[in-house]
């Protein structure tokens, strides 16, 4: 089965996650966020800082922005990405996204907003009053604990700066040394200066109150067994960024600096949130671990527009592509499959073959006409079923028809915005778990695997392949006693009144020779030409003389 296409994947359904999605939704992008329902901050009462969010529970803030993401058509599933790698090609993208159970998606672009841990001092009871009485930021709490005893545990040089900022919310401020550097002179005198307590001694654990320890933080114990009375203690933690992606992506983290003193590791990015892996952004705290929510939500806006940006400038890359070749494009209008043919033309200077073809089939909604290849219906029809290969499947006319009648089909299509739709098609019609989707360019690589029935269906087009090699590599795809199927043109369409003159289509039997179906090896049980009416681009009828092979591999 072919991954669910989407234009973005976003890791992580924080504020710069949802953010992010909510500003790609608004695009009209086809966005899903995976979300493992671990954020950061879900200890915490309530968001602080954030305009007309003021002391809203985080949860009730994630729930309202998943509402407002789904209602712009974003999609959020509740799982854990275990992986994320690129597919290649020349394009930043496409990209594949493993989750935990399985499943996988693939995105043109990736987001990540995956936050940052916390990693707490080795003190006793730290981690389980963390968010409640123990706490990180006076920007997010000091409110709250405003007036009462504040304890700062020091953990490194930011110490007498965290002492002096608290300072600012109480007078009541007693500052534990721990094992954090100790002040110097200078330090020393402001913090007296201002009041505030200097415990020299090391802290061994928490107190909490209640019976059964249920209530909040009274005190905090040293090592001596003294018990100094808190009831709100300030901890810089060490932030450090979930990574676990990264490697997949070619992405590093790198330390972050303050004063001197590595408080934690991050992604590094430039304004928008872009990182040094192209087609990779990253937002939130993943990116600026001091972000608050407000600020981590800003980023994820900053880098959904710039990477809907990015796919506009992709996009466009793809319809110059398609709109130089118009009318150079021999393709059957049925659908058919596009293939990669003939040599006489090339492709548009700084245009690939994927951006030709995703901005040919990028130019409507739909190509095909929906109807098989009339050719493959009459030569295949009474075959017994097994396993076929249709090359250059285009919008998955041929496959989907094939499944229905009994077939496992392996489908190969340059185009990804091409084996979307045939998907989407196949999905449709009910036979989603008989066809194979897998996106090849046949003039770099070819489906492996051996097959009851090989189907490569008018591969012509303006890019060039070498078409005879790749008809070639289709007959020793072949079984023996499977067959060989090749429908082609003759000529083109009617309605071309200066048709290129340096462009020879190959006759049938030219193309026996070349794929060397003549051998003893192969039995060649239909070889003809014939002429199907065809409408013009301007509706006008046509027709279009064309010429189908089938061959059998002996036995």
């Amino acid at each position: 089965m072919v991954d669910t296409k989407y234009d973005v994947v976003i890791v992580g359904g924080g504020a710069a996650g949802l953010s992010g999605a909510l500003t790609l939704g608004r695009a009209r992008r086809k966005v899903l966020v995976v979300d493992a329902g671990r954020p950061r901050n879900a200890p915490a009462q309530g968001v602080h800082t954030f305009l007309t969010r003021e002391g809203m529970p985080p949860h009730e803030l994630l729930a309202i922005g998943r509402e407002e993401v789904t209602g712009y058509g974003g999609e959020i599933v509740t799982g854990t990405v275990v992986a994320a790698e690129r597919l290649g090609g020349e394009e930043p993208g496409p990209f594949r996204v493993t989750l935990a159970d399985g499943s996988a998606v693939v995105a043109e672009r990736l987001l990540l907003a995956t936050g940052l841990v916390d990693e707490l001092p080795d003190v006793q009871g730290l981690a389980e009053r963390w968010g409640k009485d123990v706490l990180h930021c006076p920007y997010c709490h000091g409110w709250e604990v405003r007036d009462r005893a504040i304890g700062v545990l020091s953990t490194g040089p930011l110490g007498v700066h965290q002492a002096l900022l608290w300072r600012q919310w109480s007078e009541r401020v007693t500052f534990f040394l721990h094992d954090g550097p100790r002040p110097d002179d200078e330090q020393r005198e402001k913090l007296a200066a201002r009041g505030v307590t200097v415990v020299e001694e090391r802290v061994a654990g928490l107190e909490i109150g209640g019976e059964s320890g249920g209530g909040g933080l009274t005190g905090v114990r040293l090592a001596g067994g003294r018990v100094v009375a808190c009831e709100a203690l300030a901890v810089g933690t060490r932030l450090s960024v979930r990574a676990d992606l990264l490697p997949g992506l070619g992405l590093e983290t790198a330390e972050l600096v303050m004063a001197g003193h590595v408080i934690g590791t991050h992604v590094p990015a430039d304004a928008t949130g872009a990182t040094g892996v192209p087609g990779v952004w990253v937002a939130g705290n993943a990116v600026n671990v001091t972000d608050q929510v407000i600020a981590a939500a800003a980023g994820g806006v900053r880098a959904g527009a710039a990477i809907n940006a990015d796919l506009i400038e992709q996009e466009t890359r793809r319809a110059v592509a398609a709109r130089r070749a118009a009318g150079h494009d021999p393709k059957d209008q049925h659908g058919h499959g596009h293939g990669h043919g003939h040599s006489g033309f090339e492709v548009p200077e700084g245009v690939t073959a994927e951006e030709f073809w995703d901005g040919r089939y990028g130019e409507q909604d739909r190509i095909w006409s929906g109807a098989p290849n009339v050719a493959l219906v009459r030569e295949v029809t009474g075959l017994p079923p097994g396993r076929a290969l249709d090359l250059g499947c285009g919008e998955g006319a041929d496959a989907v028809w094939l499944a229905q009648r009994g077939w496992r089909v392996t489908a190969a299509d340059i185009s990804q915005v091409a084996l979307d739709r045939a998907a989407e098609e196949t999905e449709r019609a009910g036979v989603a778990d008989r066809i194979e989707w897998r996106r090849h360019d046949l003039a770099t690589s070819f489906p492996d695997g051996s097959y009851d029935l090989v189907s490569a269906s008018y591969l012509h087009s303006p890019v060039q392949l070498p078409r005879e090699e790749v008809l070639r590599k289709a007959a020793a795809a072949v079984v023996p006693g499977g067959t060989l199927l090749i429908t082609g043109h003759l000529g083109w369409p009617s309605w071309m009144e200066q048709p290129p003159v340096e462009v020879a289509f190959p006759t049938p039997g030219d193309v026996l020779d070349a794929v060397e179906l003549t051998e003893p090896g192969w039995e060649v049980l239909t070889c003809e030409e014939f002429t199907r009416e065809r409408s013009a681009p301007d509706g006008t009828p046509g027709t279009h003389a064309d010429y189908v092979i089938r061959a059998r591999r002996r036995p």
